[in-house]
């Protein structure tokens, strides 16, 4: 066996008896994992291309495949596991660096799911939410301190542009480039019908996407890909890209050969050139510096929209936060290690950065000392799974969340984690023409609205369980949960008890 041979790590099973050799499987399978001989009259499986994105499984009329993991295995070794290994042979084949998708697989502590919600029983009722009143609704943005009234008790203080969202989600950042323009599409129409907010990305905001403004949030990344006075002006919210979990202190690099026509004209740059953002803003290198575009922002939109900081969960996260509280910036996004992106390097996602239920409770925790909490909004994303981790985040500070994989697995996504190919079978995650019109927006955006819908309703159960009629009471409350299986400096650093007390 060649050095440079790696056994492939799914094979096809495909069971001859039920198999009526239509060749659906070869048509719909972009990598090419299925061949057909028409001399032969023969199906052939080709393992070493499968990515298990189950597209032949879903699609097959008799049920005659299924993708197994790979029986194959190195000599037992717990620190140079398999998987080391063949990275290892890959990149001194190549020489090159290691990518990889949609957000860290290591098996990390899930601190969801070691974070538990009280309820109440009989001294404090709880509330039934399909009978009585709750609210769900949450606004983002730098709040007033207090409330002026004149001689006839009519309100005179002015407040703060806020962002009005149904319910405490938004869709995290996905730029049109690394998915296509059906799933935008499907994201942005979405967010209109739900009364909540999608996000650009950094490759701006393609032109049959304006009237979609009032529930667009735009984003300023370190590229300035797509940025100029309209783009500002068409959205709701003004994010300012400085990290992302997936790959903190790292730019982007969108590579050429998805620089289509449509691409090229919403972000401004050549066809066919790669787009390469750097890791830093090139004009920020302190708090002053994001300050003066924080408000070189406000004053090119006549300070009508909020503008929102993103960062990475990293170990000084509080410290940043704080700062960034006080550079002028209405809200603060951060993003936890296991965020997803379409491609990310591998050591940096696998290593760089910290859980977002850590980053957050020490956020929240830090900006109430210093009396600034209700100076800006916080929003986090990294992984929220579903609608018990929002309540979560709710209650460990948070105002909002990002989603991003959960709403693109709403979408089709299987998670087989090839996005850095651009041969996304469901088409999400590619520009291929024949591949993106097998994402039907229609149908795509219909089952965000019913995943957002289900999950607020769980929301409103949850909160109901409690005793608690609204999200605002919610926020920041810590005496609602209750940790299992963490330790004293865990519990400290969240600011809850251990189950039981």
């Amino acid at each position: 066996m060649p050095i440079n041979y790696i056994y492939p790590e799914y094979e096809i099973i495909r069971d001859k008896n039920k198999c009526i050799k239509c060749k659906v499987c070869v048509r719909q399978c972009s990598n090419e994992a299925h061949t057909y001989d028409e001399e032969l009259d023969c199906l052939y499986e080709h393992n070493e291309r499968c990515v298990n994105c189950h597209r032949c499984v879903a699609l097959c009329p008799t049920r005659a495949l299924k993708i197994v993991k790979t029986d194959h295995t190195f000599r037992e070794n717990y620190n140079f596991t398999g998987e080391l290994i063949n990275e290892i042979y890959r990149q001194a084949e190549s020489g090159g660096v290691l990518l990889s998708s949609m957000g860290n697989p290591k098996p990390f502590p899930v601190y969801w799911d070691k974070l538990l919600i009280n309820a109440s029983q009989v001294t404090n009722p709880s509330i039934d939410p399909l009978r009585e009143p709750m609210e769900t609704k949450v606004f983002l943005g730098k709040k007033v301190s207090k409330v002026e009234f004149d001689e006839n008790g009519e309100v005179i203080t002015k407040g703060y542009p806020n962002l009005e969202l149904s319910m405490p989600i938004l869709f995290s950042a996905m730029s049109y480039g690394s998915i296509s323009k059906n799933a935008h599409e499907a994201l942005a129409r979405a967010a209109q019908e739900l009364g909540i907010y999608y996000n650009t990305g950094e490759g701006g905001l393609h032109k049959d996407f304006y009237k979609y403004g009032k529930n667009t949030i735009v984003q300023v990344a370190s590229g300035r890909f797509g940025v100029h006075k309209g783009y500002l002006e068409a959205g709701a919210a003004i994010e300012i890209k400085m990290g992302q979990g997936a790959k903190p202190g790292i730019g982007g690099h969108l590579p050429g050969e998805k620089i289509g026509e449509d691409i090229s004209a919403t972000r401004m740059i050549p066809q066919g050139t790669d787009a390469i953002s750097p890791a830093p803003h090139h004009d920020i290198y302190s708090i002053e510096d994001l300050r003066q575009l924080v408000y070189s922002l406000k004053e090119a939109t006549n300070y009508e929209k909020p503008v929102i900081v993103k960062i990475a969960a990293v170990h000084n996260v509080a410290a940043i936060a704080s700062g960034i509280a006080r550079s002028g910036a209405d809200i603060i996004a951060i993003d936890g290690f296991r965020g997803g992106t379409g491609a990310a390097p591998t050591r940096i996602r696998d290593n760089v950065g910290i859980p977002i239920e850590l980053a957050l409770a020490a956020v929240d925790q830090r900006l109430r000392e210093e009396g600034i909490r209700n100076e800006v909004s916080i929003v986090i994303a990294g992984s929220i799974r579903n609608s018990a981790d929002i309540v979560k985040a709710v209650a460990l500070g948070a105002d909002a969340v990002y989603i991003g994989t959960a709403a693109l697995l709403a979408i089709g996504c299987h998670l087989c984690r090839d996005c850095q190919s651009g041969k996304c079978n469901w088409g999400i995650a590619t520009q291929r023409e024949d591949l993106v019109k097998r994402l039907n927006p229609d149908i795509a955006y219909k089952r965000l609205v019913n995943l957002l819908t289900a999950w607020n309703h769980e929301i409103m159960e949850m909160m109901g369980g409690m005793g608690i009629n609204s999200i605002e009471a919610l926020r920041g409350n810590r005496l609602m949960l209750r940790g299992v299986g963490l330790n004293e400096k865990e519990l400290e650093i969240f600011g809850i008890k251990h189950a039981g007390e």
